[in-house]
């Protein structure tokens, strides 16, 4: 049985496809999450993320950009960590989950996607966001 981080992890790797320009993913995300053994309601749980994130786009990456540095574009971003902050934006501003798990498991996610540098990024980044909701 898939684990929570597990349907997280999905729903970045959806919302990176996603980005690169695959379109077909908002209708393939349930096959996407079959593929990946997410079944139930872990399925549920991801679709649901994945929805929220992509109807508070524009929202969300409003408030990344406001959170970066003025030496960074948005444009920039790598597109993995870009898809991990923005699943850590949606939880932290539309879920009632604290946001010390929101952040724990956003950093889990660059461990395993990313880089090293990303763990630290995505940290900050979500912290600084979290400290001024």
């Amino acid at each position: 049985m898939a684990t929570r981080t597990q349907a997280r992890t999905a729903v970045v790797q959806m919302l990176y496809a996603l980005d690169l320009g695959n379109a077909d993913m908002k209708t393939q995300a349930m096959s996407y999450l079959e593929e990946r053994k997410i079944k139930g309601q872990k399925a549920e749980f991801a679709l649901n993320l994945f929805n929220g994130v992509l109807e508070n786009l524009e929202k969300i990456d409003e408030v990344i950009k406001n959170h970066l540095s003025k030496d960074w574009d948005f444009d920039r971003l790598d597109n993995v960590d870009k898809a991990i902050l923005r699943l850590g934006v949606y939880e932290i501003l539309f879920t009632d989950l604290a946001y010390q798990v929101v952040i724990n498991e956003a950093v889990e996610i660059a461990k395993l996607l990313s880089s090293q540098n990303s763990t630290k990024f995505v940290n900050g980044m979500l912290d600084k966001i979290a400290k001024e909701k």
